[in-house]
């Protein structure tokens, strides 16, 4: 039962991480908000996710 619990869990991030949205953008403004600590950038017209690291 644990492993089948495990599959459908794990499947999930798998079928979200596979999933690629192309959302045009002019400047980092049209990016949709993220919560931290990602954030998004209009890079080549198109938001992209990144990592914001503490310094």
């Amino acid at each position: 039962m644990f492993v089948y619990v495990l599959i459908i869990f794990l499947s999930l991030f798998l079928i979200e991480a596979s999933i690629k949205t192309k959302i045009a953008c002019v400047t980092d403004n049209d990016c949709p908000r993220a919560i931290k600590p990602v954030v998004m950038w209009c890079i080549n017209n198109y938001c992209h996710y990144y990592l914001y690291r503490y310094q």
